[in-house]
């Protein structure tokens, strides 16, 4: 008995899917199209766009589908400047102006903030842009893998040798096909002549690449960290086992770039990628490499959390702190610390900066990122925020004058929300990389606080994503 998502699918005639205009951006960077009625969201298009469409999967509300044909281009398509554009999995949006880019996003945050959180909200203000549009990451992870990922024109050309010992991206929905990358336009030199210099020299020394279905091989991903306004790289290679192969290719890495400050290597077995919990060997260089922001050293370890863009960083910091108007005599908590690089940017207006965090690395790292910039009057605690913002902890600590929250993308704990209306603190700063997570804080922190001001921010040019900062104050 064919289900009711087969159903809907079927009641779309195939004359319905043809000469059909492209109507909306919404969440997640997907396009929206209403046909008999019924939602279909599709990919690869921008609003404007006239084209024949296949129903590509069926759900019991709305349908998925993909072009097969375009009759009309969009006014505000821009041609794509990546060579892997459509087969990588980042970058979704390289098709479309950033101008436009810019305003869906801004209207992301104003529909959300108001149809799911269904709060009251000044006018948002204009979305901030990236200062890089390309280039702008610091931090990108690479996979190798020794069955890699061919595009459709490869495998048509089949007259042709492709190597398929790659290093490069998880194509979209396939954690085991790896797509070979031959220049990202993300993050700056030299990470794509590292990446390419470790591809080539594991080739011609028959090094095996990984396997992520049989973990299996020796060489598994590469991390690259850039700090612009150091200078610093760090590179993190990450290994199955032990091999007699492995520091000859760390040395052949360091021979031919010099400029990488920190050189380190993992031995990983586990069924995933994450290292946290593993011993990270520095083999050449500094443990670390270092980012300055407006005068202030943050150490950055392989481990350490750190904003991706580091330019978009600075903006948002700015935004907050501008936002929480400390005084020397406030006692500030920021939750949701990371390695205190917000705690350290503001402490310098305040008396005390109080940083929660659950990491406990993490708080190793702010606590080192007060020493080395001689800030004294911060203190760093390490726990889920659920059991740590208790009413002892603010007896114990004093009770907040500003409160700074930037919590994952999964927003905050109901506990800690329910925690923030009874200590009822002056001014709380939100920032937030999930608009639809934060609207839904906002709903219920709104019997005690309202929304003053709202500032999106962009971190990520060509994709979705998009940072939003929110002022709270007591009614």
């Amino acid at each position: 008995m064919p289900s009711k998502a087969t159903k809907l699918a079927n009641s779309i005639p195939p004359e319905a899917l043809l000469n059909v205009e492209i109507q909306d951006m919404v969440a997640e960077g997907k396009c929206l199209v209403r046909i008999n009625n019924l939602v279909v969201f599709v990919n690869q298009v921008a609003p404007g766009d006239v084209v024949d469409l296949r129903i590509s999967k069926a759900h019991k509300r709305f349908m998925e589908a993909m072009p097969t044909k375009f009759h009309k281009y969009s006014e505000l398509r821009t041609k794509p400047f990546c060579q892997h554009f459509g087969t990588c999995g980042g970058c979704k949006w390289q098709h479309i102006s950033y101008d436009a880019q810019l305003n869906y996003k801004h209207q992301q945050v104003e529909d959300q903030l108001t149809h799911i959180g269904k709060v009251a909200i000044p006018e948002v203000r204009r979305i901030m842009a990236s200062p890089e549009r390309t280039y702008y990451r610091n931090k990108l992870e690479y996979t190798f893998s020794g069955n890699g990922w061919l595009t459709e024109e490869q495998i048509k050309d089949d007259t042709a040798h492709y190597d398929r010992r790659v290093l490069g991206f998880h194509t979209p929905g396939r954690f085991d096909k790896i797509l070979d990358v031959e220049h990202c336009w993300l993050q700056p030199e030299p990470s794509n002549e590292i990446r390419l210099f470790v591809r080539d020299y594991a080739r011609q020394h028959r090094l095996p690449f990984g396997d992520m279905v049989r973990q299996t091989g020796l060489l598994r991903n590469l991390i690259i960290r850039t700090a612009e306004s150091t200078g610093e790289t760090m590179v993190i290679l990450q290994c199955y086992h032990d091999d007699e192969a492995l520091l000859p290719l760390l040395d052949a890495v360091y021979a031919k770039f010099p400029e990488i400050t920190s050189l380190n290597y993992v031995l990983n077995n586990k069924g995933n990628e994450t290292f946290h919990d593993l011993e990270v060997v520095c083999y050449r260089g500094k443990p670390y490499i270092e980012e300055d922001m407006e005068g202030l050293r943050f150490r950055i370890a392989p481990k350490s959390f750190y904003q991706t863009n580091s330019a978009g960083a600075y903006n948002l910091y700015k935004v907050a702190r501008d936002f929480a108007e400390i005084k020397p005599t406030d006692l500030v908590y920021d939750l949701y610390t990371g390695a205190g690089t917000i705690a350290n940017f503001v402490a310098r207006l305040a008396k005390r900066v109080i940083g929660v965090e659950y990491v406990e690395q993490a708080v190793l790292d702010a606590r080192v990122n007060s020493d080395i910039n001689g800030v004294t009057n911060t203190e760093f605690f390490a726990g889920d925020m659920k059991d740590m913002l208790t009413e002892a902890f603010t007896s114990h600590h004093g009770h907040p004058d500003v409160i700074i929250t930037d919590p994952p993308r999964a927003g905050m704990h109901e506990d800690v929300v329910k925690r923030l209306v009874e200590l009822r603190t002056p001014r709380v700063v939100y920032i937030s990389c999930n608009p639809a997570t934060q609207a839904r804080d906002l709903e219920l922190l709104d019997e005690v606080y309202k929304v003053t001001r709202v500032q999106p921010v962009d971190m990520f040019p060509h994709t979705h994503h998009v940072e939003n900062v929110v002022l709270l104050e007591l009614r």
